[in-house]
């Protein structure tokens, strides 16, 4: 049986979720001064990063004074993992094939089917291990220099607008990993060759 995938419910809501808001998180980062408070494209689509810029200040003054890349640089990866995330639901999307599936009667389902399925989950896969990594690298940046740019805040702001919505680049992306190396782990296995001797 040759390789075959679709992307999870969990996957496809993930999507639809995550990157109409890293394009916005992007668009602000990339575009700091202009995009900050007293900036021409602040208000009213960039309005909400003058509070996150109070919580976390590599999005505010405080790192954009201080020449701090890290903002940009980070965002600019967004950007690269956004156009990953793309290009594998492009290629499902466009290059799946409908199957007839018995679940509940019969049932038209897209899969991608040989090596464009292989090629879709590796790059799915990789981004979401870029995800996972750069996300960790963040929370990392901020126990190493002990709490710099959050240690000011109270622990309600610190877990409604920084703990929950970063930990939902840690969790999702890392159950993307798992669900994609899975895939890519299965698709190894069932095509390995028989063993020499």
């Amino acid at each position: 049986m040759p390789f075959t995938h679709e992307p999870s419910n969990l996957v496809k809501l993930w999507f639809a979720i995550s990157l109409p808001l890293i394009a916005w998180d992007s668009i602000y980062a990339l575009f700091r001064p202009w995009t900050m408070e007293g900036g021409f494209l602040h208000w009213p689509l960039w309005a909400p990063y003058k509070l996150y810029g109070e919580i976390d200040h590599v999005y505010g003054w405080k790192a954009y004074n201080a020449g701090s890349g890290f903002t940009s640089a980070q965002s600019f990866m967004n950007v690269v993992e956004s156009v990953m995330y793309l290009y594998y639901y492009w290629a499902w999307y466009t290059g799946g094939v409908d199957v007839n599936v018995k679940v509940k009667g019969n049932e038209s389902r897209k899969v991608l089917v040989g090596g464009k399925a292989g090629a879709a989950v590796l790059v799915a896969f990789s981004a979401a291990i870029m995800t996972v990594s750069k996300t960790v690298l963040y929370w990392l940046c901020e126990w190493f220099s002990g709490f710099e740019n959050i240690g000011h805040n109270n622990f309600w702001d610190l877990l409604i607008f920084w703990i929950i919505p970063n930990g939902a680049w840690l969790i999702f992306p890392a159950i993307m990993c798992y669900e994609f190396g899975s895939t890519l782990v299965e698709g190894l296995e069932g095509d390995a060759p028989a063993k020499l001797e």
